[in-house]
């Protein structure tokens, strides 16, 4: 479970365990802090900021000349580039900062970090279970855009990436160079794009007017990828390894930096 729909909103599971331990972090401290007349609320945005930015940092870090190519998109952490182990850490050195700091508000300030943490912890570990289930790609046809249909389970066999979007879809637009040179550099990987509900020729049109050249541009005209993969938001990008099993799910757009992790991570989870 990747996801999760609010009405009309599809929105990361991910980012609302952070907001939900936030929350909970925020509301243990408010409880300590009350009978001693002490506010730490000021003190957990403070280390929730510290957090992210250590995540990013290490992110940015390790794909450097991806970002150097672009600086400015450092800022936007749209693209899902986090590293977990360093924003942990980045957790612990500022908690063990503030605590000092405030040692008359040590009780408060060590009870809220604990009972977000192991809010998020606790997430992390049902969203974990919730996604054990072995999910394979879809057997279904989809047409081709120059005539004619494709089973997609016909792609197995190699590390498969089906990006799914729409030519009205802003993050899809913005994302497609990114995948196209993708397309090109890793030629162990096969890559699908499967257009969500559009006409042909709509298609035709945008690719030729943005002049972009992509293999294996698939319509889906009912958006049966989406239905049986439970990806209803645009854009979603699914990873599948060599036997066709769903490894991984990136829901919203990739820059060139986390498209890279992601491949990354579907070559090591591809049996050999």
């Amino acid at each position: 479970m990747d996801t999760i729909s609010l009405g009309p909103f599809v929105l990361p599971a991910a980012l609302l365990l952070i907001i939900g331990a936030m929350a909970a972090s925020l509301a243990a401290g408010w409880w300590a802090g009350k009978s001693r007349g002490i506010d730490v609320e000021p003190s957990l945005w403070k280390i929730l900021v510290a957090s992210l930015v250590g995540a990013r940092a290490a992110f940015v870090f390790l794909y450097s000349d991806l970002y150097a190519k672009s600086p400015w998109s450092v800022l936007d952490i749209r693209d899902g580039g986090f590293v977990v182990s360093a924003g942990l850490l980045a957790l612990i050195v500022s908690s063990a900062y503030f605590i000092h700091r405030q040692r008359a508000a040590w009780i408060p300030l060590l009870n809220a970090v604990v009972t977000g943490t192991a809010f998020w912890g606790m997430g992390l570990a049902a969203l974990t279970l919730a996604k054990a289930a072995v999910q394979e790609l879809p057997r279904i046809e989809l047409a081709r855009l120059g005539g004619g249909t494709v089973p997609i389970n016909s792609f197995i066999g190699k590390p498969l990436v089906i990006n799914m979007w729409a030519t009205w879809c802003p993050p899809c637009r913005r994302e497609m160079p990114v995948l196209r040179d993708a397309q090109g550099h890793y030629k162990d990987i096969v890559f699908i794009f499967a257009n969500q509900g559009e006409a042909g020729d709509t298609v035709t049109r945008y690719l030729q007017s943005e002049r972009l050249s992509l293999d294996n541009v698939l319509l889906d005209a009912t958006m049966s990828v989406g239905r049986e993969t439970g990806s209803l938001a645009l854009p979603t990008t699914l990873f599948f390894n060599e036997k066709g099993v769903l490894v991984g799910r990136r829901v919203g757009e990739l820059s060139a930096a986390s498209l890279s992790d992601r491949l990354r991570s579907l070559r090591s989870d591809s049996p050999r």
